[in-house]
């Protein structure tokens, strides 16, 4: 029955190779379908925040003189769009079209005393003008809250008595500023509404005018403020998300989502879901960012943004400062206008690179008619590639992990089919990159202690004492110089083991594409998760492999195990493991989102970008792929060497990685990995003649040296 069993899960393994090798072609027309859908959308759009541009005239000694100014210049550019927020008193009084004054202000105005049994607002507009255009708006927002509001005339202004306290008034959230609409649209702008879901209660006749009225004004796409959707705030799930949804669908009007929110704004994925993904990706800008950063390297930013994350729209903040040396207020609108239009600005280098300046396009995303056949295949292909992994290390459960596999990603699509995919992803991710390094230390076994080790070549010995093992198979495991071959032999080894162990590797990426092809992952308002697991745990599997599975195979695990438990901690163990910590810390910063990068490396992280058009990472050329190259070069002469195969598979862990942020395009991704093995082989190589003359000096010297010593 063993033998029978043992039978059937080697068979299983080829088969699951050919359900793997099925599974990579079902995912070809996914892929391709993908790179339709990132072609779809080449234009990108620049918003300004206008409210930071009326906080800066604010300080100017004309402030609709420099408002007027700024927006032609802003024009001259080809920067035509205006992010607009939702009305207040203070907004409008920042504007100057209004000012509004606390009860015991008017008193003191009035030369009266406050009274005590009342506090309410006193609102004077600037002219006749401000007073028509505001009058409604101000009325009707604080009559939904009931709030009585009283016409009133102070010195021939025309104003109003807001029954409630100034502090409070002050923060009520109105409806858009009419003003400010008919100027931006009196300049040629391009409007862009700010929503927030702090006007409660929600008022269904009130968005669906104002989607209408936005509309109508060749609004194509809104933003939210705050930390939520409109109408996601519902306490009584009363449907005011789905109604807006709906009225937004019913005006043809998309959304934009804000990238690197410390928390997605609530109820954007299912506001997202509603609208069929008329979504467009958003970056900011921030105030101090402006002011601080060079228009070069703010061009940089907004180019790599459109170009290596898909984004769609740059939402441009506007500061400003007082420059105490020179007792003069300082803004950022010139830095911000030679950063996008520049001689070098964002705009020429983008319409260089193909993409097109306007108003910003979502994704066309329509599910193929095939999709759910080949995503079918792909679950199924993912399921055996994660059951191979797990036969590497218990090969007698082959075949029961794929049954196994199969019926828990059943149950689990039942209970949540978005669980399955990212389960699967995260599975394939680790699996290919631990397949291939394992597979090229099986080569390494093979040449060294296995049948078709090399026998009989030269050796070399230091001092007399002669560091190779005489042939028997204990010999052999306890060795640490094997025998010597041709370097050209080592090194056409070296390249076919990393050409094979990477196409090993690569085989993960479709499927982690395939199995996340859904658009929310493309807007990243969901994403591949496990990213920190992804960066350690191939690492770590490959450690334990080489450790435990070393010429014993599976059967002397055990024993291995034992021995290594056994063995004395000596000073070398110890400067071993500082050494592999002190990697891993390096490692661990350069990891994730916040990984840590010195200044030397961002500029010339930058100088590869401008340079090159995109920039390889720098864990694949300068590290991994270079570590893993020399390693596979000495590994068949030295047994130290293999670690360096495990500190190289970071290498190839991180190609995989890079196709986990799928929010970039996949043609960006794929040339950042040729470019990393490209330059990775060069580097490698230099390591490679570096090494071997260092050896022949050794080799030369070290004996003499010796005998000098002893005499």
């Amino acid at each position: 029955m063993h033998k029978l069993w043992s039978k059937w899960n080697e068979l299983s393994k080829k088969l699951l190779w050919i359900v793997v090798i099925i599974g990579l072609i079902a995912s070809i027309p996914l892929t391709i379908s993908k790179l339709d859908r990132e072609a779809s959308s080449k234009t990108v759009e620049f918003v300004v925040d206008y409210k930071d541009l009326l906080e800066i005239a604010g300080q100017q000694h004309n402030f609709d003189e420099f408002i007027d100014e700024q927006l032609s210049l802003f024009k001259e550019a080809g920067i035509t769009s205006f992010a607009i927020y939702e009305g207040s008193l203070k907004e409008f009084e920042i504007a100057n079209y209004l000012t509004f004054y606390s009860e015991k202000e008017m008193a003191t105005i009035q030369g009266r005393a406050a009274p005590s049994q009342t506090n309410s607002t006193y609102v004077v507009f600037a002219s006749d003008y401000h007073a028509e255009m505001l009058t409604e708006n101000i009325k009707q927002g604080f009559a939904a809250r009931n709030i009585e509001v009283r016409d009133w005339i102070f010195n021939e202004h025309k104003g109003l008595i807001i029954e409630e306290p100034s502090n409070a008034a002050a923060s009520k959230i109105l409806d858009f500023d009419p003003v400010t609409i008919n100027k931006l649209l009196e300049h040629g702008m391009t409007i862009v509404p700010r929503f927030s879901d702090y006007l409660q209660p929600y008022n269904e006749q009130l968005a669906k005018e104002q989607l209408a009225k936005f509309k109508e004004i060749g609004v194509r796409r809104i933003i939210f403020e705050g930390d939520a959707v409109k109408g996601a705030q519902d306490p009584n799930n009363k449907g005011h998300l789905a109604h807006f949804s709906q009225e937004l669908n019913r005006q043809n009007i998309g959304i934009g989502t804000i990238e690197n929110l410390k928390k997605p704004q609530a109820g954007m994925a299912k506001m997202a879901y509603l609208l069929d993904y008329d979504v467009a990706r958003l970056i900011s800008l921030s105030a101090e960012d402006s002011l601080r950063l060079n228009p070069e390297i703010l061009a940089d930013r907004f180019v790599l943004a459109a170009k290596d994350r898909n984004i769609r729209i740059v939402f441009l903040n506007l500061g400003y400062k007082i420059n105490n040396n020179e007792s003069v207020l300082e803004n950022s609108i010139e830095n911000v206008i030679k950063s996008v239009a520049g001689e070098n600005g964002a705009i020429p280098r983008l319409e260089k690179a193909g993409f097109k300046v306007g108003s910003a396009e979502s994704f066309e995303y329509k599910l193929p008619d095939y999709a759910k056949i080949l995503r079918i295949v792909v679950v199924i292909a993912a399921i055996a590639m994660i059951a191979l992994l797990i036969s590497a290390f218990l090969p007698s459960f082959t075949l029961a992990a794929f049954i196994i596999g199969l019926a828990g990603s059943a149950a689990l699509y039942v209970l949540s089919n978005n669980m399955l995919e990212l389960a699967l992803a995260l599975g394939v991710a680790i699996s290919g990159p631990t397949l291939g390094a394992i597979w090229i230390m099986n080569r390494i076994y093979a040449r060294t202690f296995g049948s078709r080790r090399v026998v009989g070549a030269n050796n070399w010995s230091v001092g007399g004492h002669v560091s190779a093992y005489e042939g028997t198979y204990e010999a052999v495991s306890k060795s640490w110089i094997f025998p010597d071959q041709p370097k050209l032999r080592r090194l056409g080894l070296a390249f076919n083991w990393f050409f094979v162990g990477t196409c090993i590797t690569l085989t993960s990426i479709p499927f982690v594409y395939s199995l996340l092809y859904h658009m929310k992952y493309t807007l990243v308002i969901d994403q591949f998760r496990g990213v920190s697991l992804l960066m350690f745990a191939p690492l770590g599997l490959v450690l334990i492999y080489v450790l435990l599975y070393q010429g014993y195979g599976t059967q002397g695990v055990f024993k291995r195990l034992v021995e290594i438990l056994k063995k004395p901690i000596t000073i070398i163990w110890v400067l071993a493991v500082a050494v592999l910590g002190i990697i891993g810390m390096y490692y661990f910063s350069r990891s994730g989102n916040a990984g840590q990068v010195s200044d030397f490396e961002l500029a010339l992280r930058r100088w590869l970008e401008t340079s090159i058009g995109v920039r390889p990472r720098f864990k694949e050329f300068l590290l991994g792929h270079p570590i893993m190259i020399l390693g596979l070069f000495l590994a068949l002469r030295y047994r130290a060497a293999w670690f360096l195969v495990v500190v190289g598979t970071m290498g190839q862990l991180s190609m995989v990685s890079t196709f986990t942020h799928l929010h970039s395009p996949l043609t960006i991704s794929a040339l950042r990995t040729v470019l990393g093995l490209g330059v990775g082989i060069v580097i490698g190589l230099v390591l490679i003649a570096i090494w071997i003359v260092l050896e022949g000096v050794c080799r030369k010297w070290m004996p003499k040296i010796i005998k000098q010593l002893e005499s």
